[in-house]
């Protein structure tokens, strides 16, 4: 398929998922508000959320796909299913094993983990439980990472993109109990959710599994050995990994360092759901398109459709991020307060989250851009370079992260606004990095037609920005005149409307081109059931 009707199939699906995704959150804050058993539970979807990220959601799938794809092109498909075979049972060994390490450490761990309740021994013992109860999902996921590898090689997304959805409709179901007549106390709503989450990432990799048999693979998980085979793909998938996750590890630090503040991470993780939005309808799936072409052009020596590749991948991820980058800027606090003030969630929790909202948002451009800029290095089988730069950003982000987030503190602010900046910024410096290796090999420079439909693109967005701003400071009044939800629904149609027509006017893309764009691309591989 083309790049644009693949990413339009990943974006679909992950959509759906997105969609009942907030939906549990809106029922998270409706029965946790911003309190420690929010905090709680936000912790204890930390470490799994990160793998889920760097390993689901297509790090170590950019990564494990050029060694697949080359095993598979090269020796065949029996070779690739036993590269693929001894990958898995080695990384499926060493995550379990670090699985059962940490819910061994956890009751040392969550005091410095939750530093604004050490002297309260209760939130830590649940949120302990709780940890240890998703802590499972991490090896759930090194099982399906690889195999969306397997399916993505293949040119089928759909499975892998849709998957997801099981997480959160397993997650909403203890959460949505008492709508049925379900009561639980919220110590014992916190545990079974948490352990939902591990529920869900056991029939993640079922489904994947049986995807990947369908597909004629035939994987066999034997006792781990550290091959030569399996070398290699550790040596080239685990700092494709942490490069790809750059801005996961930046998530990460800024959640270690918000929990010496009672409710900041809670404040954190209702933020992160909007502003990563974007990075996973467009970003993840725009970086999982662009692997398996980019390998192919690598391969034949074919620069010329490696540079068509990344212009067409580029344009189209900044014409659906820029939008939504800001709407989340102009209007943070309309987007949170019609959709999750309701039970335990207040206009102050949501007036507090706009605010650090607002900070991600002009990073959001950064963090999908990064997905883009990643693939053309994993194509070429080079992780490490990638890895390097995340590292810089992720010490800048610990860096300026503190040293904003203890200022702040100090001036009477809100700490966790520093830490927002700081990861917005430390997500430029990562995509300055990148961008300027790639221009300067002469591996990607961006055209001139390029940046004139950037340009264009960008005008479009200041169109909508200045009707989301004029909307945005009737709110309250139409608000009173309707409720708050439609309020919402009418602002964010009206920009949308806006920003569509502007696309026209400014001739940033037109209909045939779109339609150029999701045609089947010829010689392309052939679909089954799958997708």
């Amino acid at each position: 398929m083309s790049l644009a009707r693949n990413t339009l199939v990943q974006s679909t699906l992950i959509l759906g998922s997105r969609i009942l995704g907030f939906a549990r959150d809106l029922f998270l804050a409706a029965r946790f508000g911003q309190g420690p058993m929010m905090d709680a539970f936000t912790t204890a979807l930390m470490l799994p959320n990160l793998f889920r990220r760097l390993f689901a959601e297509g790090a170590f799938a950019q990564a494990f796909v050029p060694l697949y794809g080359e095993a598979r092109e090269r020796d065949g498909e029996e070779a690739a299913a036993r590269l693929a075979s001894e990958a898995a049972a080695f990384m499926i060994a060493f995550v379990a094993g670090f699985c059962i390490a940490m819910q061994i450490a956890l009751p040392w761990l969550m005091p410095l983990l939750l530093s604004a309740y050490r002297d309260d021994p209760e939130v830590l013992r649940l949120a302990v439980i709780a940890t240890q109860l998703a802590m499972p999902y991490l090896a759930c996921m090194t099982l399906a990472s690889l195999l969306s590898g397997v399916l993505n090689t293949a040119g089928r997304f759909a499975l892998s993109a849709g998957v997801p959805v099981l997480l959160n409709v397993c997650t909403l179901i203890p959460l949505a109990a008492p709508l049925v007549g379900v009561e639980m106390a919220q110590s014992t709503l916190l545990l079974v959710t948490s352990a939902a989450v591990t529920v869900s990432g056991v029939l993640q990799a079922a489904l994947l599994w049986w995807g990947v048999r369908r597909l004629g693979v035939r994987l066999r998980l034997k006792a781990p050995r550290l091959t030569p085979a399996v070398r290699r793909t550790i040596r080239i998938a685990i700092p494709g990994a942490l490069a790809g996750g750059a801005m996961q590890l930046n998530s990460l630090v800024s959640q270690v360092l918000s929990g010496s503040d009672e409710g900041a991470r809670s404040v954190l993780y209702n933020a992160d759901r909007l502003y990563q939005l974007p990075l996973g309808l467009v970003g993840v799936a725009i970086g999982l398109a662009l692997v398996p072409r980019l390998t192919r052009a690598f391969v034949a020596a074919d620069h010329a459709t490696g540079q068509r590749t990344m212009d067409e991948g580029a344009a189209l991820a900044m014409a659906f991020t820029l939008p939504a980058a800001a709407a989340l800027f102009v209007i943070p606090f309309v987007m949170i307060d019609a959709t999750a003030t309701r039970g335990a969630f207040t206009s102050a929790d949501a007036a507090r989250t706009a605010e650090v909202l607002r900070q991600f948002a002009w990073g959001v451009p950064a963090f999908v851009l990064a997905k883009v800029l990643t693939p053309p290095f994993f194509a070429r089988q080079d992780t490490r370079r990638p890895m390097r730069y995340a590292v810089v950003s992720v010490i800048a982000n610990i860096v300026l992260g503190a040293a904003l987030f203890f200022g702040f503190r100090s001036m009477g602010e809100d700490g966790v606004i520093g830490l927002a900046i700081a990861t917005s910024a430390a997500a430029w410096i990562n995509v300055g990095l990148l961008a300027s290796t790639l221009i300067r090999e002469d591996a990607w420079r961006p055209s001139a037609a390029f940046t004139a439909r950037l340009i264009r693109i960008g005008l479009a967005v200041a169109a909508m920005a200045a009707v989301l701003f004029a909307a945005g400071v009737n709110y309250g009044r139409l608000s009173e005149l309707l409720t708050k939800e439609i309020a919402v629904l009418l602002i964010v149609g009206a920009g949308g409307l806006v920003y569509a027509l502007a696309v026209v006017l400014f001739r940033a893309a037109s209909l045939s081109e779109l339609k150029s764009a999701l045609r089947r691309e010829p010689g392309g591989p052939p679909t089954t059931g799958l997708d």
